[in-house]
């Protein structure tokens, strides 16, 4: 008789693998894309504070699928285009089209020039994100896990959201505070494809015993981000965004003097 249990094979290892466990991972992806589609609609609406809210919390689900992804062994070929393609909607589409709702009507004002600079930033913007995707995917194989090439698109969109929320008070931001929201915009797209290496932190081990000290600053952090949440965040990933080029500079400039001398 034909050997009737060539799933059990498969998996000797393991055991049996439940289908349903695929679901996890991806309705985290699920839940990252829901909030990009949320961002947008609600820049639409124009309320754009929870439009800025929405991307990170985007970027919280974005985080949790790919550690629930590994930690139950669920990586698959689906998943990670599905996550591919909820990362181009949540940190692609969403933040330049929560920018451009956020200053392009008021940038007009001033003049078509302005509003043509205005909407091609955030263009700008979208473009480069899909070129930041498309490079991640095509050398994620032999890529240093390491670093990432290029400032990741949930933190530039963290840059630009984070803009946005911080400013959405603002009633008049005037022609320097439009001109400053588009010139960030595009500013992180150019980051997102430039070849600045960014630490990934995909070294840190959770596992691992840490001094007493760190564990008393995770509920300053927390109490941090609640008493101020868009400014800490957006001078956090604001931070991680110059760094990059501003350590590159640093090290021309030090090649620069020793040549000298």
């Amino acid at each position: 008789m034909l050997d009737s249990r060539p799933m059990e094979t498969e998996t000797a290892d393991t055991g049996p693998r439940r289908k349903g466990i695929y679901l996890l991972p991806n309705l985290m992806t699920t839940g990252c894309l829901f909030s990009g589609f949320y961002a947008i609609i609600a820049a639409i609406d124009h309320h754009f504070e929870p439009a800025g809210i929405a991307v990170f919390v985007a970027m919280v689900f974005d985080t949790l699928d790919g550690r629930i992804a590994r930690a139950t062994r669920t990586e698959s070929a689906f998943g990670k285009e599905f996550d591919s393609l909820a990362d181009m909607v949540s940190f692609g589409l969403a933040p330049s089209i929560v920018a451009y709702q956020w200053g392009v009507a008021r940038i007009s004002d001033f003049g078509h020039l302005w509003r043509q600079f205005g909407w091609l930033a955030c263009f700008f913007y979208a473009a480069c994100a899909a070129l930041r995707l498309a490079r991640f995917n095509a050398r994620a194989a032999t890529a240093d896990k390491r670093y990432f090439e290029g400032l990741p698109s949930p933190s530039a969109a963290a840059v630009v959201a984070g803009f946005v929320w911080f400013s959405s008070s603002w009633r008049e931001p005037g022609l320097t505070g439009l001109i400053a929201a588009f010139s960030i915009t595009a500013m992180a797209g150019a980051l997102m494809v430039s070849r600045f290496g960014y630490p990934s932190f995909k070294q840190f081990d959770p596992d691992k015993r840490v001094k007493f000290i760190y564990i008393l600053l995770v509920p300053l952090f927390f109490v941090l981000v609640a008493s101020e949440p868009s400014t800490l965040l957006l001078s956090m990933f604001s931070t991680y965004a110059l760094s990059a080029p501003v350590l590159w500079m640093a090290r021309r400039i030090r090649r620069a003097v020793k040549g000298a001398h």
